[in-house]
């Protein structure tokens, strides 16, 4: 696993140990980059089910200017901030360690707004639907902020989320699902 664009390009993240997460290939990871940047003139992302941290990091390393990490397992917290300190990123970073929802109205508590949410989390656990009510209930999503959601391909995410358009859906290796939205 490694870093595709920007200011660290090429170099090497630590995948989470064991069964519990799914990395996204390097060729969804540059796909979705492209269409959502693919790169950027700061702005903050929140990489919520953040797993190894590699999406967030990906767009930090394409200019976003900080990002929040979210995870609720132990070792995804451990590993993302072993990749953070690898690429001397600890400084545009926070990480947690607590469910999606509650760090949705903690990071509404402090008045957060996102230029990019990157929702990645185990497929069949989360309901899409209710997790994108939530983020539009609290106003997490800036003007012109985009919400990247991978899923399993057989799943449909709604087309219609707010004020929100679908910039891209497309399926990977039969397996694979992405949605993007844009406010």
């Amino acid at each position: 696993m490694r870093v595709i664009a920007g200011i660290h390009k090429g170099r090497q993240l630590e995948a989470v140990s064991g069964k519990m997460t799914r990395p996204t290939s390097d060729k969804v990871k540059e796909a979705i980059f492209q269409t959502m940047g693919p790169f950027f003139e700061g702005g903050i992302c929140l990489d919520l089910f953040a797993g190894s941290g590699a999406l967030g990091i990906e767009a930090l390393s394409r200019g976003m200017e900080k990002g929040i990490f979210v995870d609720k397992h132990p070792k995804a917290i451990h590993t993302i901030n072993q990749n953070l300190r690898t690429l001397r990123l600890e400084g545009n970073a926070e990480v947690y360690r607590t469910e999606s929802v509650q760090a949705l109205n903690a990071a509404a508590k402090r008045g957060f707004q996102f230029d990019l949410i990157l929702l990645d989390p185990p497929y069949q656990k989360v309901n899409y639907g209710e997790l994108l009510e939530v983020i539009v209930e609290l106003q997490l999503l800036k003007e012109n902020g985009m919400i990247y959601c991978e899923h399993n391909a057989a799943n449909q995410l709604p087309m219609d989320v707010d004020d929100w358009f679908v910039m891209k859906q497309q399926t990977y290796n039969n397996t694979t699902g992405i949605t993007i939205y844009k406010r």
